[in-house]
């Protein structure tokens, strides 16, 4: 896991944590108290899946860019190399420095 991600887990425990003991002693009677953690639960867990989607889309995105990016360096590699090849100049000189 990167120091990114550490720290939004870390931001996330916190938070969760930090509600759950704001609710806990708050001054209700238990079944509100309940009501509460369970309506926050439920909106953390939302907030969590809709971060876990957000970090899919951008990892989608890193990948599909690395992948066009490999694609053009090994174009123009292929393009290189056939331009030496067409002047008479051998690849394993190029590569072997």
């Amino acid at each position: 896991m990167t120091n990114n991600g550490k720290v939004l887990s870390a931001l996330l425990l916190g938070g969760v944590a930090g509600a759950v003991l704001g609710i806990l002693f708050a001054p209700d009677k238990g079944s509100e108290t309940r009501k509460k953690i369970a309506k926050n639960t439920d909106s953390i867990i939302d907030q969590l899946n809709q971060k876990i989607e957000d970090g899919k889309s951008v990892l989608s995105n890193l990948r599909r860019k690395a992948t066009d990016t490999a694609e053009e360096v090994k174009s123009t590699i292929n393009d290189f190399d056939a331009n030496d090849s067409k002047r008479g100049k051998s690849t394993t000189t190029m590569h072997s420095r």
